[in-house]
């Protein structure tokens, strides 16, 4: 079973992710924060990453520009999942490392499509 860490600072956002994906028969670990998604990945190599851009502290393109640089993390594919919804941004996440862009709010078929694709 793969395991799909969430990394989003919004309580109830976190809730419906794990949620669809858990439905989709995914294990999914969390984080509130860039910087404890970044610990996480390290400690726990999950098969792919859901990342915010916006949250406190670090945002989301900084995450991926860490975790893209480290060896341990480097390989481990990551999906933005944001409010944003402007070219600029998916344009840039690309650039940060990222392999899919969902807008929120996102539907399980949605969400289960772009986790399917990075873990191909």
């Amino acid at each position: 079973m793969a395991r799909i860490l969430i990394v989003d600072d919004s309580a109830t956002e976190v809730q419906s992710l794990r949620a669809m994906l858990e439905a989709g028969g995914y294990e999914t670990l969390e984080a509130r924060s860039a910087e404890e998604g970044i610990s996480t990945a390290r400690s726990e190599k999950p098969d792919a990453v859901l990342m915010d851009i916006v949250m406190p502290g670090l945002n989301g393109f900084q995450a991926m520009r860490q975790m893209g640089k480290e060896s341990d993390t480097k390989d481990i594919p990551v999906i933005v999942v944001t409010t944003k919804d402007g070219e600029t941004d998916r344009i840039w996440s690309m650039r940060q490392g990222a392999v899919g862009y969902l807008v929120k709010p996102v539907t399980g078929p949605q969400l289960l499509e772009a986790v399917q694709k990075a873990l191909a």
